[in-house]
């Protein structure tokens, strides 16, 4: 399909749905891997909008994460490195995703990167919520995302 013809469809189906009282969902992704390739298209190397990382504010924060860890992400601190590249710093390289397991309503993804040339693996726990996959806690080699805040909230 043609980019033009395509940016016309998605735009007529917007307003429709608009004009029909639909919205998108607020919260969630449809798939553990749309989650997690959604939080890395933060920290590219594209538009500068899109390469300062995982934004702090709420709307973010409800789109997301858990009801358990939204106050904790958007809370002020001093954190010295962001959590989910393990630096202050990052020039990605591709990130990949796998399935580690299913275990009753969480998922367990084992997310792998290069961040500067430094190999990073993280394991996701998400949850399906009613509007879709939103995250409930990242865990490191030696930490997890929600012990991680905690420690350096103001």
């Amino acid at each position: 399909m043609k980019p033009l013809k395509r940016l016309l469809i998605l735009a007529f189906a917007a307003c429709l749905g608009g004009c029909l009282g639909v919205t998108p969902a607020k919260a969630g992704f449809r798939s553990p891997e749309s989650l997690i390739r959604n939080v890395y298209a933060y920290y590219g190397n594209g538009a500068a909008e899109l390469s300062r990382g995982l934004p702090r504010d709420g709307e973010t924060a409800r789109q997301f994460f858990d009801p358990g860890l939204r106050n904790a992400w958007t809370a002020p601190r001093d954190q010295p490195y962001d959590f989910l590249v393990q630096s202050p710093t990052w020039k990605l390289g591709p990130v990949s995703t796998a399935i580690l397991r299913k275990q009753f309503d969480k998922t367990y993804v084992a997310v792998s990167f290069a961040n500067h040339g430094r190999a990073i693996t993280l394991n996701f726990i998400v949850v399906n919520a009613p509007d879709g996959w939103v995250i409930s806690d990242v865990e490191s080699p030696h930490d997890s995302l929600r012990m991680f805040l905690d420690q350096f909230r103001r």
